[in-house]
């Protein structure tokens, strides 16, 4: 493997909480509440419920939709539910760490996909920006629970912490690659927070100011991390 290749696919490694392995099939979207597979050994009667609690909670609010609605929606039975999940709490774990795999799985493919660096980071940009405009996007899954769960302490809380690390980190890691050693070079990790402020900033306002007009904004906003922050060499510099 090519160096530049093999620094890129170890830029989805990043602290995470422990989970199960598992195989699943994903796409390039991002940040979907209700597109949830399970990471286990599949169970027709788990991944219903799944399905249909990631749906409900992604749409509702997690703090609006309890056991029983789940029970009801999908149908089942109070024991199948509990045979699978303990609790709620195990549950909403679940959900968000389905939604965090099909995200990593999501960013992968873009970097992989990516002839450069610099193309990889508009790649993810890109993506995200496409996602405005599907009919069931609602917002980002992890902002909308840590909103609900502002705690530190709580477990929700703590999945949706522990998503953001690695998201940043994974972008860090790509930043410093476009800049490289140049000597009007950026720091990565502000690049990559300013990344991230403006992906929250699009997924929060999308609905509100037009998805349309909030993609085009946040794909700017990319552009301008990459030839603003580090501008090609024969571009003069700014006074």
């Amino acid at each position: 493997m090519p160096p530049r290749e093999k620094d890129r696919s170890s830029l989805l490694a990043g602290p995470r909480l422990p989970r199960t392995r598992g195989r699943r099939k994903t796409d390039r979207s991002f940040c979907y509440g209700a597109r949830v597979a399970s990471t286990t050994s599949p169970s027709p009667a788990r991944e219903r419920l799944l399905a249909k609690a990631s749906e409900l909670f992604y749409r509702d609010g997690i703090r609006a939709v309890g056991v029983e609605r789940i029970i009801t929606a999908t149908p089942t039975t109070r024991a199948t539910f509990y045979r699978h999940f303990p609790s709620k709490e195990a549950l909403v774990v679940t959900y968000l760490r389905g939604v965090d795999d099909h995200t990593r799985a999501a960013v992968r493919a873009a970097v992989e996909a990516a002839p450069t660096p610099a193309d990889a980071v508009r790649a993810v940009g890109a993506a995200l920006a496409d996602d405005l405009a599907r009919p069931e996007f609602r917002g980002c899954a992890f902002l909308k629970a840590a909103a609900e769960f502002p705690e530190p302490d709580d477990l929700v809380h703590r999945v949706v912490v522990d998503h953001r690390a690695w998201y940043v980190a994974t972008l860090t890691d790509l930043f410093a690659q476009v800049f490289g050693t140049s000597p009007r070079r950026g720091k990565p990790e502000h690049a990559a927070q300013h990344f991230l402020m403006m992906r929250d900033g699009a997924m929060s306002g999308a609905h509100l100011d037009g998805a349309t007009h909030v993609g085009a904004a946040f794909r700017r906003g990319v552009e301008g991390l990459l030839t603003v922050l580090h501008p090609d060499e024969t571009t003069p510099p700014r006074p």
